[in-house]
């Protein structure tokens, strides 16, 4: 029991309504809906722990091992209350419970992202988080507004969508799979296994494949852009990756913008998404696309031990 008015508590499923709002309060950019969070308490590696208090849910850590990591125990760690609980000991309990958990499960280093506010900053840095100089960046645009034209589509490439695949998706996971090779980070993973990409990125909830855009060359999967929804009015772009034999040649933004067209004649009316701030190839694609920065998060870690 902590010395706060808060029952610190593992998720049930009843939780998800409220368990969501907490993460997204104040974060209208983040996409995600309570089947999601319900999906996500439920993947091998993902714990989730609620701060309750007078019978309602009001914040979340959401934190576990990472299994891929080539460096041993690491972990990630995130903490979300609501605006008007923020302050008040409910994040501090959720935060020590949740890393009391962690090492236990072996963890030594705790990665979290941080919002860019000064109360989100100072959280972290008070409580022994070391901010790093990755940033990541979230960006929106309004689905009303016109869209530029499609890109025209080279001799040899063939545009369709995920639901093409869902008999067999193993060519989009190669995909994925090479993308994710480059993409900038801390950790050096290995590759997820086609099992658990299965279950932890192609079944999401979430996940339309009907919105995710894939470039074939020559009948080959080269690339794509991933979308995610609230099932109502907003699209996140989820990953946008290219095979690295296909780089260069703008096949990315012809993905990006085909699932982003595809979004706005389904009736869908903000789009987000979220880049590493030195990606600076798909920072210029998003632009190009009329996003506009919105929103940012700063990398931090803590030694568990220290």
């Amino acid at each position: 029991m902590t010395s706060t008015p808060y029952r610190i508590r593992p998720f049930a499923p009843a939780d998800a309504p409220d368990a969501a709002a907490a993460y997204r309060a104040g974060r209208p950019h983040l996409v995600t809906t309570p089947e999601v969070v319900a999906w996500q308490a439920g993947l091998p590696h993902y714990h989730l722990l609620v701060a309750e208090r007078a019978g309602r849910v009001v914040g979340t850590a959401r934190f576990g091992p990472v299994p891929e990591s080539t460096t041993p125990h690491q972990g990630f760690l995130n903490v979300s209350v609501l605006p008007e609980h923020r302050g008040t000991g409910a994040g501090t309990a959720l935060l020590a419970a949740a890393e009391r958990r962690l090492a236990a499960l072996g963890v030594r280093d705790a990665h979290s992202w941080v919002d860019d506010t000064p109360e989100a900053l100072g959280f972290a840095a008070t409580r022994g988080y070391r901010r790093s100089g990755r940033a990541g960046r979230f960006s929106g645009r309004d689905l009303t507004a016109p869209l530029p034209p499609l890109p025209p589509t080279p001799p040899g490439v063939e545009l369709r969508t995920a639901a093409d695949f869902l008999d067999d998706p193993y060519p989009i996971y190669l995909v994925d799979i090479d993308g994710t090779r480059a993409e900038p980070g801390d950790l050096v993973l290995d590759d997820q296994p086609y099992e658990g990409w299965l279950a932890e990125i192609w079944q999401r909830p979430d996940q339309d494949h009907t919105l995710t855009a894939v470039v074939l060359v020559d009948g080959e999967a080269v690339a794509f852009s991933a979308a995610q929804t609230d099932g109502h009015r907003t699209y996140w772009s989820a990953f946008t990756a290219t095979r690295s034999t296909h780089r260069g040649r703008g096949l990315a933004k012809l993905a990006k913008a085909h699932s982003l067209h595809r979004a706005k004649a389904r009736g869908f009316t903000a789009a987000y998404t979220q880049n590493d701030a030195g990606n600076a190839p798909m920072l210029a694609v998003n632009t190009w696309l009329g996003y506009r920065e919105c929103a940012a998060e700063w990398k931090h870690t803590r030694a568990l031990d220290a």
